[in-house]
C-alpha cells in the first residue's frame, strides 16, 4: 500500500512540474531532475510518517481477537502495536423473562448492560499502559483496570495499578463473545466476585513454552459489606480503598498442547481493615479462596470446568459484630462449581465453517452457606443448582447473539427460571 500511494503522488507532483521542451538546455534538464529527485525525498518522508501514524492506532486486520497476559482479547490489542495508541472495546445487553416459580414477584427486564472502551498506550516495547472503562446500565460509570506493564524477560514481568484478580475464566477475560450463557456462570458472581479488581502491584511471566503465571499483592476486601449472599459487596473497586489488611493472589496455567489448559488460583487475606462499626471494630477474619479450572477445546468441541471454595475465619464474630440475623449470617465456608460443554453444528449443517453455531450445556452447583458460624441457621435460598442449556451464534468471530434458559432449583424449593436473549461484541 505504501509504495502505491507514494508511486500516486509522486506521479501526481510530476505532472506539475514545467513540460520541457525537446529543445531544451542540459542546464534546464538538470534542474528538473533536480527538482523531481528533491520532491521525492520529501515523499518519502510523508508516506513514512503515514505509516507510522497508521501502526499507531491498533485497527485489527485479522479477524479473531487473541487474549494475552490475562487481559481479555479485544483489552490485549495493545501488545500487538509497534507504538503509540490502542483503542478497542466491547459491549452486551439482554432481555430476560422470568418465568415465576413458587409465587416468585420478579418482573421481566431489559438491560443495555455494558458499554467499554479499552485505552492503551505503548510508550516503548517495555512500558506499556493499559485501561478498561466501563458504562453500566447506561448509568454508571465504572474503572474496571487501569495498569502499566514494565517488561523485562519473558519470564518475569511487573504490573501495577487497579488490577484484576486472575482467579477463574471470566473475571479476566469477560468480554462477551468469549464466554458461554447471556448471563456469567453463577459461581463467578457469587463465589468468585466477577469483575474483581483491586489496588495493587505484582510480576507475572511465561516460563518456557508451556506455563504461565500472575502473582499480586493487592488490597483486601472490606468485611463489613459481606452478606449471607457471598463476598461480592466487599469488593472495593480501587476507589478510595482501606488498605490497613493487604492480600495476596496467585495463578499460574499449565498449557500441554493446544487443546487443554489446566490451572488453579489462591488468595489469602484479611477483611477487617481495622473498621469500625457502631463504635467496635471489625474482626480481621482471614479470607482463604482457592479455585480449579481446566478447559479442552478440540476442533468444535469446547469444553470447561471449574470449582471454587472459600473460608472466612472469624464468620461468627464478624456476624454478631454486624448484628446479623439469625439466618443472615456471613458464612464459614461457601463453594461452587460448574461444567460446561458445547459444540459447533454450523460445518454439519452448511458444510463450511464461515460462521459459528454451537448448543451448549451448562450445570452448576453454588452455596454460599454450605457452613455457617455457630448459633446461626443456613440460608437454603442460596443454595442453588442451575441447569442452563443455550445457544451461541456469532457470525463474525468477535459478534455473539446469545440465547439461555437458566433453571434454578434451590435446596429450599424452586427459584425463578430465566429465558434470556442477548447480544455482545469486542473489537
Amino acid at each position: 500500500m505504501a509504495r502505491t500511494l507514494r508511486a500516486t503522488l509522486l506521479m501526481a507532483a510530476a505532472l506539475t512540474l514545467p513540460v520541457v521542451a525537446g529543445a531544451a538546455d542540459d542546464d534546464e534538464v538538470r534542474a528538473r531532475d533536480d527538482r523531481i529527485e528533491d520532491l521525492e525525498r520529501k515523499l518519502e518522508v510523508v508516506v513514512d510518517e503515514l505509516a507510522r501514524v497508521r501502526t499507531q492506532v491498533a485497527v485489527p486486520e485479522e479477524p479473531e481477537l487473541k487474549s494475552l497476559y490475562g487481559f481479555g482479547p479485544a483489552a490485549s490489542k495493545i501488545y500487538g502495536i509497534e507504538r503509540g495508541l490502542s483503542i478497542g472495546g466491547y459491549g452486551e445487553g439482554f432481555y430476560t423473562n422470568f418465568i415465576n416459580d413458587e409465587g416468585s414477584n420478579k418482573l421481566d427486564t431489559t438491560d443495555l448492560l455494558r458499554l467499554v472502551l479499552y485505552f492503551g498506550y505503548k510508550f516503548t516495547d517495555n512500558i506499556i499502559f493499559n485501561s478498561e472503562i466501563e458504562i453500566e446500565h447506561a448509568d454508571e460509570i465504572f474503572l474496571e483496570f487501569a495498569s502499566f506493564d514494565f517488561r523485562w524477560k519473558e519470564a518475569i514481568n511487573f504490573r501495577a495499578g487497579l488490577l484484576l484478580a486472575p482467579v477463574g475464566f471470566v473475571n479476566e477475560i469477560h468480554e462477551p463473545p468469549f464466554f458461554f450463557g447471556v448471563q456469567r456462570p453463577f459461581t463467578e458472581q457469587r463465589i468468585i466476585p466477577t469483575t474483581w479488581r483491586e489496588n495493587g502491584v505484582g510480576i507475572f511471566g511465561q516460563i518456557g513454552e508451556n506455563i504461565s503465571y500472575r502473582t499480586y499483592i493487592m488490597n483486601s476486601f472490606q468485611g463489613a459489606d459481606f452478606s449471607d449472599a457471598g463476598i461480592r459487596g466487599g469488593r472495593q473497586k480501587g476507589s478510595q480503598t482501606l488498605a490497613e489488611d493487604l492480600a495476596w493472589v496467585g495463578r499460574v496455567d499449565w498449557t500441554p498442547n493446544d487443546e487443554w489448559l489446566i490451572g488453579g488460583s489462591l488468595f489469602v487475606g484479611k477483611t477487617g481493615n481495622d473498621e469500625q462499626v457502631g463504635g467496635v471494630t471489625l474482626p480481621g477474619g482471614r479470607l482463604t479462596l482457592g479455585e480449579l479450572h481446566a478447559e479442552f477445546r478440540r476442533g468444535p468441541f469446547h469444553s470447561r470446568a471449574l470449582f471454587a471454595m472459600s473460608h472466612l475465619a472469624n464468620a461468627g464474630k464478624l456476624s454478631n459484630a454486624l448484628s446479623l440475623g439469625p439466618t443472615d449470617a456471613i458464612a464459614e465456608r461457601m463453594f461452587g462449581g460448574y461444567a460446561e460443554v458445547a459444540y459447533d453444528v454450523w460445518p454439519l449443517i452448511f458444510g463450511e465453517a464461515t460462521r459459528y453455531l454451537a448448543p451448549f450445556v451448562r450445570v452448576e452447583y453454588v452455596d454460599t452457606q454450605d457452613k455457617v458460624p455457630s448459633g446461626f441457621l443456613e440460608d437454603r435460598t442460596q443454595a442453588n443448582w442451575i441447569f442452563n442449556p443455550g445457544l451461541q451464534y456469532k457470525p463474525h468471530p468477535n459478534v455473539v447473539l446469545k440465547a439461555e434458559y437458566r433453571n434454578f432449583q434451590q435446596r429450599s424449593g424452586n427459584g425463578a427460571d430465566e429465558l434470556s436473549l442477548g447480544f455482545g461484541y469486542a473489537f
